[in-house]
């Protein structure tokens, strides 16, 4: 299947608990154009809520890692969009590439702002 790419907007942004269960913390936000709309999210399991134990498959050092992940990609957003706060991203001009109907990748239009 051919890639599409579609221009829309960040119509939604959030920073907090989401993800299955709301057990993750980090930045989740939603994309949109006139008929269509999609969302993304990047983020990891929360301290506070999920305790590491023996059987988890990751450590508390790939948590931590994930953190700082989601961090730097914050910070590069922030950048991009020339704005100093995520609630800020609303509004923010973008290009989604899809694969069929899944989302492949996103990015800001750093040239039209």
């Amino acid at each position: 299947m051919e890639l599409e790419k579609k221009l829309g907007k960040i119509s939604s942004v959030t920073f907090g608990h989401m993800g299955y269960q709301e057990c993750q913390l980090g930045l989740s936000l939603t994309f949109e154009a006139n008929g269509w709309g999609v969302g993304w999210s990047m983020g990891g399991w929360d301290a506070e809520i999920i305790k590491w134990d023996k059987n988890c498959k990751w450590t508390e050092d790939s948590r931590d890692a994930e953190y700082a992940k989601v961090m730097r990609y914050v910070s590069k957003l922030l950048k991009e969009a020339k704005v100093d706060d995520v609630h800020k991203l609303k509004g923010i001009p973008v290009e989604v590439t899809f694969d069929g109907n899944c989302l492949k990748d996103w990015r800001i239009l750093k040239e039209v702002l």
